[in-house]
């Protein structure tokens, strides 16, 4: 599945994972919104030569796939536009930090432990923000930004272009179905029709904007309609949960457990 389709196949993909009746898609939105803010904020806050620190937080984003019954490969098969990109923003520091490290003995550029981290960085923050979006669907998330004191408007903006990109899609999808249908044999579309199709698009997408939103408009649409049916209640294990995480990626951003836990190791086998 390719082109269009298969964007809007991704879009009702991610909202059927969000949807399931797993454990953690249970735990309050507002939990898991909060424990991936402070996620980002600890992963980011590591030193730029940092990586043996930076492999403990992979904790979490293993454990949110298994928790959350995740496919590691179909996750980055989603991301795999995001992931390279990330994944290249430290290759300059390969050639700009020339500075030399000694690593079990043997000298090691400098540049290629801060391009190892930041590299880290990116693909730890990624997972952890495709687990927050596989588990909590649309309106559960928006409830939490509400929760948050985040702008009406913006919550409002953010859950209807997400909500109708997907009608967007669609009707490109026609146009370009259309298009092939009166051009057998032509490979794409031709630069020349680019601006028309736009404007054509434009129009449309107004023209069905408005009837979605007078269908709104009937069915009772209020500023906070959308979000009454992500109310979630918040329990004792919600609580819980955020307590245990926030203990963990403390501990992990604080301390530096995975040596203490080699010089353990090391001193018992000894």
């Amino acid at each position: 599945m390719k082109g269009i389709d298969g964007a809007v196949y991704e879009i009702h993909g991610m909202a059927a994972l969000a949807a399931r009746d797993k454990w953690i898609n249970r735990i309050h939105p507002l939990v898991k919104l909060l424990l991936t803010l402070g996620y980002i904020g600890a992963v980011v806050s590591f030193s730029r030569y940092d990586i043996i620190g930076l492999i403990g937080l992979a904790v979490y984003p293993v454990a949110g796939f298994l928790l959350g019954d995740l496919s590691l490969k179909e996750g980055c098969r989603r991301m795999r536009f995001v992931l390279p990109l990330v994944c290249l923003t430290g290759l300059p520091n390969l050639f700009l930090d020339r500075r030399q490290v000694l690593f079990w003995g043997v000298k090691v550029g400098a540049g290629l432990f801060s391009m190892l981290t930041l590299a880290g960085k990116g693909v730890l923050t990624v997972f952890a923000s495709y687990i927050l979006i596989a588990t909590t669907s649309l309106d559960k998330l928006c409830y939490a930004l509400r929760l948050l004191h985040v702008p009406r408007a913006l919550v409002t903006q953010f859950m209807l272009t997400y909500r109708y990109v997907t009608v967007l899609l669609e009707e490109a999808g026609r146009m370009v179905q259309a298009y092939t249908l009166r051009a057998p044999g032509q490979k794409g579309i031709r630069f020349k029709v680019w601006g028309s199709l736009t404007g054509l698009l434009l129009l449309r997408g107004m023209d069905r904007a408005e009837n979605v939103y007078q269908s709104m408009l009937l069915r009772g649409w209020g500023t906070d309609y959308g979000y009454q049916k992500g109310r979630v209640p918040l329990r004792v294990w919600d609580i819980l949960y955020f307590l245990f995480w926030a203990g963990i990626i403390a501990v992990f951003s604080l301390c530096p457990v995975l040596p203490i836990l080699g010089d353990l190791i090391g001193g018992i086998l000894i």
